[in-house]
């Protein structure tokens, strides 16, 4: 099945009848005509909400019509009018749905969720109707079968194969009463999916610790305490203090603040979304979820979801990946353990008459760091301010790829907060336009993520299509007159993202179909987690580590510390990945339907693991985005895989040099270039000249 209508498929979108009224927009309907705008950028100043129903509507017209055009041909199929016809089908639709699911990712509003809603119905069918489109399929497997006879490229052979493969998981060989099962299941998952993430959203916005009393504060650094002003008066509580369980807000206060209570009162908040038993609990929807997919597996004959993922993946079955979670798992856990004693010794010095809980990590975690390396991430945050960062990690890709950043202040944005830059190779020309948006609102999902608006195509021939990518995230914001500054984990995730921008950017490939990021799930991490291991090395530090202030590059006693404690708190951060990524894969490697509570199911399999309770999962069934409204079920283990590859990958730029433009090369044109044109591991070792060693990310996290 195409990825764009899977893509729509899951988000969940669709249309309702257009009224003659509706119809009428249609001359004035940015949609319906070419952009006037810079590199057919969307033009954001002219889109209103009631563009999106009837654009949609007539990208499903006109993309059923084109479908039609080729499953009833009369003529023989060959790869140009069955496989490249159906490729360029569907771009209206494609036009509309970018822009509209982007913005409901970040400007999401109650007229965006109802439209999402009221659409989802209708595009399952849609992707339906093409995935089980008979005569369609038909078309496809005649010049599938003709494939060896084709001299075709690499590129076309890798296309065919994925389209193909595509329509027989996406049904085209079951059974009547088969199929029939399949449409009712879609529908009723990609209208399950969007309901979880909206439900995690409003539990995100609706949670609020309200402090009036400044002695609850102590503890907190001013900078924290000013932010948490400045959202108490956006939320009309002005001269009260807010805190949030956006992470921005959450996390600092659960490092600082003394008051044991209070930090407990905003974690359990944090921790307790989507199972408070109010309108927005997800505990129902996440085993529907769960069972639906299975019934779907099962449908074409696998045990279980997690095999039917997995086998287009690099792990390939779920015992692979199971294989190297227990093995990091079992190295881990004693760290973790061993973090837990040492803080525990903090509070009996400290006279504290309680065992170290949840809520306490950061804030033990904080003091004993300070103990062992002197350092406070308090310290660091003045040399991490948000520019520099961002332009740190713009230095980095022109020192190895040779690229330049150009301000577009004549590019219409979707928020008064969005940054736009092109890109340039060092020559000047085009590479395409990246939209920033960093920092968190009530309209926006939580996390970090890249998305485009239009997806790199065409290379090599005379209709090159260049990407627009963005980069959202929920960093630190600006308070008063002091710019945002980042903790380590926020440069680490804006370097991060950057690098999955890059991926987009530089891809290389002819067919959108297989361009960018379109490539397996425990691949498509490496150019991403890759970036990270620059943030903190020294040279790297030099270029982008500069005093908001002053313009004082880090000191070099600070830069030693960052160096020292570069694998502290490992135990706890990789366990609680971890325990995530093995509850991803204990719920989707059911074979018979879940009947028990999600918070009974998880509470038990984390006990059978051996979970410390002082820790827990990175996310807990009832918020966990990535599996079950996102695209990760059965994948958060993707990144760990490809932890051990850019651990591995990075090791190739300490041996030839940090900035070493012949092995950026490399990268660039095995990886970054090839989108899902080849098989992942073969791209690799073409780029490193042998597969991965487990041994630099095990070094990298103090398991070895």
């Amino acid at each position: 099945m195409k990825k764009t209508f899977f893509y729509l498929l899951v988000a969940g979108v669709v249309f309702t009848a257009c009224d003659e009224k509706k119809s009428m927009q249609k001359t004035d309907n940015p949609f319906f005509a070419e952009y006037n705008t810079p590199f057919q950028t969307p033009p954001f100043d002219l889109i209103k909400f009631e563009h999106f129903e009837p654009a949609f509507m007539k990208g499903m017209e006109e993309g059923r019509a084109e479908i039609d055009a080729i499953a009833n041909s009369k003529e023989t199929p060959t790869f140009e009018n069955t496989i490249i016809a159906y490729e360029k089908a569907g771009a209206l639709l494609d036009k509309v749905g970018s822009v509209f699911y982007n913005l409901k990712g970040s400007e999401n509003n109650e007229s965006i969720a109802a439209l999402a809603k009221k659409l989802s119905p209708l595009t399952t069918k849609y992707s339906a109707d093409i995935s089980l489109n008979e005569n369609l399929f038909k078309r496809i497997k005649t010049v599938y079968d003709q494939k060896d006879q084709l001299e075709l490229s690499i590129e076309e052979q890798s296309m065919l194969e994925k389209i193909y493969q595509g329509f027989v998981r996406g049904g085209a060989n079951l059974p009547a009463d088969k199929k029939d099962q399949l449409r009712k299941i879609d529908e009723e998952l990609s209208s399950l999916i969007l309901h979880f993430g909206e439900n995690v959203l409003n539990e995100t916005n609706n949670f609020e610790l309200v402090i009036d009393n400044k002695k609850d504060l102590a503890g907190l650094p001013e900078g924290v305490i000013g932010a948490a002003a400045e959202t108490a008066k956006a939320k009309g509580k002005e001269g009260k203090w807010v805190f949030t369980t956006q992470k921005p807000s959450m996390l600092p206060f659960l490092q600082y603040a003394e008051n044991r209570d209070l930090r407990k009162q905003l974690y359990m908040g944090y921790v307790n979304r989507g199972n408070n038993n109010n309108e927005y609990d997800n505990k129902e929807i996440a085993k529907k979820i769960v069972n639906l997919r299975m019934q779907r597996a099962q449908l074409f004959g696998y045990n279980n979801h997690a095999e039917f993922i997995l086998e287009q993946n690099m792990a390939k079955t779920p015992e692979k990946a199971f294989e190297l979670l227990n093995k990091l798992w079992s190295a881990a856990l004693p760290n973790a353990k061993k973090e837990v004693k040492e803080m525990q010794k903090i509070i009996d010095q400290e006279g504290g008459k309680f065992k170290l809980a949840s809520w306490d990590w950061w804030y033990y975690a904080n003091k004993l760091k300070k103990a062992k390396y002197n350092l406070d991430e308090e310290e660091l945050r003045p040399y991490f301010e948000i520019n520099n960062v961002r332009d740190g990690a713009f230095k980095l890709a022109g020192k190895l790829y040779g690229i330049k950043f150009i301000p577009r202040n004549d590019i219409a944005k979707f928020n008064p907060e969005n940054q736009v830059y092109e890109l340039q190779e060092a020559d000047g020309s085009h590479i395409g336009i990246f939209y920033l948006d960093y920092h968190p609102r009530a309209s926006k999902r939580g996390g970090a993520w890249m998305s485009s608006f239009r997806k790199q195509a065409g290379f090599g021939t005379d209709k090159s299509v260049t990407p627009i990518i963005m980069n959202i995230c929920n960093f630190t914001k600006p308070v008063g007159d002091t710019p945002a500054l980042l903790t380590p984990d926020e440069v680490q995730t804006l370097f991060h993202e950057f690098g999955h921008a890059l991926h987009g950017f530089f891809s290389k490939c002819k067919y959108k179909y297989l361009s960018g990021t379109s490539v397996a799930r425990d691949f498509v991490e490496l150019p991403s987690q890759v970036m990270e291991n620059w943030c903190f090395e020294p040279e790297m530090l030099a270029i982008y580590a500069k005093h908001y202030k002053t313009g004082e590059v880090i000191p070099a006693e600070l830069v030693k510390k960052i160096q020292n404690s570069g694998k502290f708190n490992q135990g706890f951060a990789t366990v609680e990945y971890l325990a995530a990524s093995m509850l991803d894969m204990k719920y989707h490697t059911l074979s018979e339907p879940l009947t028990e509570d999600v918070m009974t199911f998880e509470k038990n399999y984390l006990k059978e693991l051996g979970l410390i309770p002082e820790i827990y999962s990175r996310y807990r069934s009832t918020y966990f985005n990535h599996i079950f409204a996102g695209g990760y079920s059965a994948g958060y283990y993707a990144y760990i895989w490809a932890g051990v590859l850019d651990s591995d990958a990075f090791q190739a730029f300490k041996e030839t040099g940090l900035f070493n433009k012949e092995t950026a090369k490399l990268f660039r044109d095995n990886v970054l270039a090839k989108g899902g044109t080849e098989d992942p591991m073969e791209l690799y070792v073409r780029f490193r000249g042998a597969e991965p060693s487990i041994d630099p990310l095990l070094n990298k996290r103090g398991l070895k």
